[in-house]
């Protein structure tokens, strides 16, 4: 089986008519998010489907007249491609929504993917890596004190540990943290509160006051910076070439991992989302909360809410601590 190939920045000879282009396009404008999809999204949705349609030419498939057999090749080399389960199925679902917007549009008259199942996710919901107190603590203490540094530097140590507790304290997201604007800040009943932009609803965040006090500190040190095409960037660059530019995602996971990497808690699954699962995992563990932290987290779905609570509880509750014999 052929290796999944680069993704191409324009689409191959044997690509769809533009017809199928068209009518996926017109749903990406009306269908995802119901509408109202943020660009990152509708990136991701035709970089899965150029994706597709790129490994279609490297097998010689016309991708406008596949058939289910197809999506099942394309499945079985994302398998041997080392692609996650969960990662496949979210492939596949871009596929399958393709397909289902051309036969809406009655460039089909069927939709190829429909049947086709993706691989069985076997990760247990409650398996999930986050840190516990004292990791935590740790993690914080790896970024240099603010205090112990003066202008530019100051900045910039600011800036770094508000980006690392938004996340580990407060539940941010990466691209949440990556569009955080001065302009979504606001004075809330005597507290700091943010705008957070979510994946598909925004809420808000009200922050801890030791967090309120140190956004504060750093924006008047930082000074003005220039709006960009989305707002103000809370988290900017301090170096001479970027100075002011919003920090990229990249940015800001390259910053958490070299926190990591220097107390030795950097492993497999621990990145910057374990850092939102820290903040739900020890909210609810410090509260017992689960509406609390469903809000706090921005769940839509109590039941991704539950996995914290689950976890939290299996710890406490574990029935093997009750058995009463001695090992050893």
């Amino acid at each position: 089986m052929t290796s999944l190939m680069v993704l191409a920045p324009t689409l191959p000879l044997a690509a769809p008519p533009a017809d199928f282009h068209a009518a996926f396009a017109d749903f990406l404008c009306i269908d995802v998010a119901n509408g109202d999809a943020s660009p990152d999204t509708v990136r991701s949705y035709r970089s899965e489907v150029a994706l597709w349609v790129v490994w279609c030419a490297s097998q010689n498939f016309d991708p406008a007249t596949v058939r289910a057999e197809h999506i099942k090749r394309y499945r079985q080399a994302l398998l041997e491609g080392a692609y996650k389960p969960i990662t496949i199925r979210w492939k596949l679902t871009i596929v399958r929504r393709f397909y289902e917007a051309a036969r809406s549009a009655g460039l089909r008259a069927d939709n190829p993917a429909a049947g086709v199942k993706s691989p069985r996710v076997r990760q247990a919901t409650e398996d999930f890596k986050y840190l516990c107190d004292d990791q935590l603590a740790q993690l914080l203490a790896a970024i240099p004190d603010p205090d112990q540094a003066a202008g530019a530097e100051k900045v910039k140590r600011l800036r770094n540990l508000l980006m690392v507790t938004m996340m580990a304290l407060q539940a941010l997201r990466t691209i949440e943290v990556h569009r955080a604007n001065v302009e979504d800040l606001t004075e809330k009943g005597g507290s700091l509160a943010l705008l957070v932009r979510g994946k598909t609803r925004d809420r808000i965040a009200y922050l801890r006051p030791d967090m309120g006090r140190r956004v504060k500190e750093y924006l008047a040190l930082r000074g003005k910076v220039e709006r960009d095409g989305d707002g103000t960037p809370l988290f900017s660059a301090v170096g001479n070439r970027r100075r002011g530019k919003r920090l990229s995602r990249r940015h800001i996971r390259v910053q958490t991992d070299r926190y990591l990497r220097a107390t030795g808690l950097k492993r497999p699954g621990i990145s910057n989302h374990a850092l939102r699962h820290t903040a739900g995992t020890l909210g609810y563990l410090h509260t017992g909360d689960l509406r609390a932290v469903q809000d706090f987290m921005g769940h839509a779905d109590p039941r991704m809410t539950a996995k914290y609570a689950h976890v939290v509880d299996m710890a406490k509750k574990n029935p093997a601590l009750f058995i009463p014999v001695k090992v050893g």
